[in-house]
């Protein structure tokens, strides 16, 4: 069975045990897909939120997924774009690693990642999609299934080509 898949939906409505949120350092209820994730949870999202004293760029946590059919949101901190001379590669990488290993240690078995920081982050598309790409397939671990959940058909199409230049899915 193909592991990673690419859609072009909302991700708050996908049945997995786990999306991930593009998240702000403070895990505040943001705009883009943050704010999305925090509306359709309900507060309670953001009550937990609040205990959990933030998140550094780079990092991850994770919280229940309260009104969402998926049962967990990870909150992955992407960096934003200066340039790519501030570490911004590295920064989103751990990202995915981060939040990889949190489903690991969780025991879950699906997961869906929006394109963190090509939002209002400002991370240029195709070299996210590469690091995102990269990311999954080096440490997917014993997920069953990864999506790349996209708004749009344009970065549903990076996806997708992405995967077929770096190897078939695994």
């Amino acid at each position: 069975m193909d592991r990673i898949e690419v859609v072009e939906a909302d991700i708050t409505r996908l049945d997995v045990d786990a999306i991930v949120n593009a998240a702000n350092e403070q895990l505040l209820a943001g705009g883009g897909v943050c704010g999305a994730i925090h509306r359709a949870a309900g507060p309670e999202l953001l009550a937990e939120c609040l205990t959990l004293g933030g998140c550094p760029t780079g990092e991850a946590r994770i919280t229940r997924g309260y009104r969402l059919t998926a049962r967990h949101v990870i909150h992955a901190v992407g960096p934003v774009w200066h340039g790519g001379t501030a570490g911004e590669p590295a920064l989103l990488a751990r990202c995915y690693r981060n939040s990889l290993a949190l489903a690991e240690r969780h025991g879950l078995a699906s997961i869906a990642f929006p394109a963190i920081s090509t939002g209002i982050f400002g991370y240029p598309g195709e070299p996210a999609t590469e690091i995102a790409v990269r990311e999954v397939r080096a440490g997917a671990g014993r997920l069953e299934r990864v999506i790349f959940c996209c708004f749009g058909a344009d970065m549903a199409a990076l996806y997708r080509a992405v995967i077929a230049r770096s190897g078939s899915p695994s």
